[in-house]
């Protein structure tokens, strides 16, 4: 299986020489950030603190191998069970072939360097050296196992069309993660280690992180804590291993769902389909309902609709929270939110990819593209007016400045208006495509086009802003914020509404008139 596992990577480098360049710079990188922690935890061998460093260290790995895997697994062909369902073995060798066969590659060695420094930090005498060969090897055989057991359980999950689009968002997973590490790191280091004790504390009895606290335990003398807490990460082992065993002997003999799915009968699926969707059974039937229906639709289904979707609602919240939680943010942040949701409104028609003939067959006036306009309008402000208050309620609580809320929401309707406004526009005058298949968001050719529309866009929106953001100055300047900033929030609210209406009623003639341009555009690539 090691065999097999080596020569999957060999003919995966041979397809190019771009994925052989990016194989070999992602291996340099990683060893590198490897050397350069492990030469940190060397540095931390007899510093008071360093079980506080080491133990979270060691469960912040183990929760990385249990939840990156699901973001990669797509490609990676060797995560695949169902793949090997015609090899003649049973689940016990097959897990122990797997077992061995996952501990080659970048992120075992990565991993190892980790554990290894993190064992050495903490091990004093040659107790704690014998102790900590065995937790590393330990640690590391959990952290493989269990990544190999959330993998096959989800199997099934991640070979369908919602399993694959999770390794659209893992870039954004990835950035929440870089965000509280950093955050992490400037409170350590504005209040010292001894933060991480209580954590620690908890922590050295949760495998695999009790791996490295047996070490540290076995180094003071304390040799029972040691052993107990060695059987605790042997205990996980042999849980983790049994739970794939049973996963894998499931995977490997049940049925898949899709059959089961294509064999039930047609009127048994269509009694289960929804009639609407929650409150747009309030809105009146007409265009403008079914119009919002499907945008909603689009932004839960389509894998890159909703990836530009979570893209916006998490980096909308951790920009104005996170500056916040550190000290140094503003409660004008919190219009970060209203501007990334905002610009969702571009490229409206791009979304719908060469389908957008339908769309086009059913506007014959003016009037049919206004109300297509106002769907695809209210089907955004539907989430993004309660997100971008949520956000703003959030940040001033944090900062405390309860005082500036009604700034900071009348200047996020009025920004988020404004980009609605400019955002009509530029889909009709700058509509691009966007390919359904593959990583890019761009058809080629349609790169300037795209920066344009949306650079050009964006800075108008902070023109049409300008009046409540002069207003709100003007208010702070001549000392009466205190009394007067409350009329903020209807001011933007209104004007926010008002720059929405007129930029409908703009865009909607120059929509009808476009038809065979737009359908041209979108339908590239």
């Amino acid at each position: 299986m090691v065999r097999l596992k080596l020569s999957i990577v060999r003919n995966g480098l041979r397809q190019s020489g771009g994925r052989r360049a990016a194989y070999i710079a992602s291996a340099v990188v990683v060893l590198l950030l490897a050397a350069f922690l492990l030469l940190g935890l060397l540095v931390l061998r007899g510093h008071p603190h360093a079980a506080s460093v080491v133990v979270p260290l060691t469960a912040v790995l183990a929760l990385g191998w249990a939840v990156m895997p699901l973001f990669s697994a797509s490609g990676d062909e060797t995560l695949d069970a169902t793949r090997l369902v015609l090899l003649p073995l049973r689940p016990r060798p097959l897990v122990r072939a797997l077992l061995a066969a996952s501990l080659v590659g970048i992120g075992p060695l990565f991993t190892l360097c980790l554990l290894t420094g993190s064992a050495i930090a903490v091990a004093h005498g040659p107790a704690g050296a014998v102790t900590g060969v065995v937790a590393v090897v330990l640690a590391l055989l959990t952290c493989v196992a269990l990544a190999r057991a959330v993998v096959t359980a989800n199997t099934r999950l991640l070979s369908s069309r919602r399993g694959r689009d999770l390794a659209v968002v893992s870039g954004l997973i990835v950035a929440i993660g870089a965000q509280a590490v950093n955050f992490g790191v400037q409170r350590l280091g504005s209040s010292g280690l001894a933060q991480l004790d209580p954590f620690a504390e908890v922590l050295r009895w949760v495998p695999p992180a009790s791996a490295i606290g047996a070490v540290d335990a076995a180094s003071e003398g304390a040799y029972g804590t040691a052993a107990a807490q060695l059987g605790l990460t042997a205990v996980a082992l042999v849980l983790a291993l049994r739970w794939w065993s049973a996963t894998l002997t499931r995977l490997m003999t049940a049925p898949d769902s899709s059959t089961l799915q294509a064999a039930e009968p047609a009127a048994a699926r269509a009694g289960r389909r929804p009639g609407g969707w929650g409150l747009t059974r309030l809105l009146p039937p007409g265009r403008v309902r079914t119009v919002m229906e499907r945008s909603l639709r689009y932004a839960w289904r389509d894998p890159k609709t909703r990836a530009a979707l979570v893209v916006s609602l998490a980096v909308g919240l951790i920009v104005p929270l996170f500056n916040a939680l550190q000290g140094s943010g503003s409660v004008y942040l919190a219009c970060f939110a209203a501007g990334m949701l905002g610009s969702m409104m571009y490229n409206q028609f791009g979304q719908d990819y060469s389908g957008f003939w339908m769309v086009a067959m059913t506007i014959s006036s003016p009037r049919d593209a206004l109300r297509e306009l106002w769907g695809r309008a209210l089907a955004l402000v539907s989430y993004a007016v309660p997100y971008s208050v949520l956000v703003c309620v959030a940040t001033v609580a944090v900062l405390g400045e309860w005082g500036k809320l009604s700034e900071a929401l009348g200047l996020s309707l009025a920004l988020l208006g404004a980009m609605m406004a400019t955002g009509a526009w530029a889909s009709v005058r700058h509509p691009y495509s966007i390919p359904p298949e593959g990583n890019r968001n761009v058809a080629p050719g349609q790169v300037g086009l795209v920066w344009m529309a949306i650079f050009g866009g964006m800075a108008a929106a902070a023109v049409l802003s300008a009046p409540v953001i002069a207003l709100t100055v003007w208010l702070h300047v001549a000392g009466h914020a205190g009394a007067w900033s409350w009329l903020l929030l209807p001011v933007g609210a209104a004007y926010g509404a008002l720059l929405t209406v007129t930029g409908l009623r703009l865009a909607a003639p120059r929509a009808a008139a476009r038809l065979p341009e737009i359908l041209a555009a979108v339908s590239k690539g």
